[in-house]
């Protein structure tokens, strides 16, 4: 009896150990992973978006898959047309950027995040608003606001009128959330350590100058 007691309390603990230790290890690894947390990490600083949304919005576009591609032309991890990247490295005074050069992962990060930072000051905070536009365009959401007649505190993703987008906002704010869960109290670590581990990569973005400041402290 003794003995079973002992058996039963072992398999008690281990499953305590494994729900707060190897099931959240697990999905960091497997089902919402963090790769160049270092880079996700430092442009959620520069530009003033949560990591977890940067990093929901990379898992949905290309499940952090650097060389991705779409059909449509959208390029690299957060899956940027090229009209937009070169728009937004002009705004961010870049010089003009080739296909590789947009898809390369630092790079992407950084035009990326910037454009999410862009469109919450744009739509007032508003996530779903922002994310219907990163998807959709700014131009569909500004047209169903008007014909809508939503305003900023707009919440009902059911009325979003493409399913795709519907999809996809809530893919990305249910990413958001799990990242939260998952990466809380982690995130600065990993991303210490992918930042001592990086190999070094020629990164094509230039030192920021004073116009590129001014525009991240407007977004913000």
């Amino acid at each position: 009896m003794r003995g079973k007691t002992i058996v039963m309390l072992a398999l008690f603990l281990s499953g305590l150990y494994y729900f707060k230790y190897g099931e959240p290890y697990l999905a960091r690894q497997y089902a919402y992973p963090l790769d160049y947390s270092n880079v996700v990490q430092d442009a959620s600083d520069e530009y003033g978006v949560p990591y977890s949304l940067i990093a929901g919005v990379i898992l949905a576009e290309s499940k952090f898959n650097e060389l991705a591609e779409s059909g449509s032309g959208a390029l690299g991890l957060m899956q940027l047309m090229p009209d937009t990247a070169h728009w937004i490295a002009e705004e961010m005074n870049q010089p003009k950027m080739t296909d590789s050069d947009i898809k390369e992962p630092i790079a992407n990060i950084k035009m990326g995040s910037w454009y999410l930072s862009y469109l919450l000051k744009e739509f007032h905070g508003n996530e779903i608003l922002a994310l219907a536009a990163y998807n959709a365009g700014r131009g569909h959401v500004e047209g169903w606001m008007k014909t809508y007649n939503w305003d900023y505190d707009f919440s009902d993703t059911s009325q979003i009128p493409f399913p795709e987008t519907r999809i996809y906002i809530n893919n990305v704010l249910t990413n958001k959330k799990k990242y939260e869960e998952l990466y809380i109290g982690v995130i600065e670590d990993k991303a210490q350590t992918d930042r001592n581990e990086a190999k070094p990569k020629a990164n094509v973005f230039k030192p920021v100058d004073q116009k590129s400041n001014r525009m991240y402290t407007e977004v913000r």
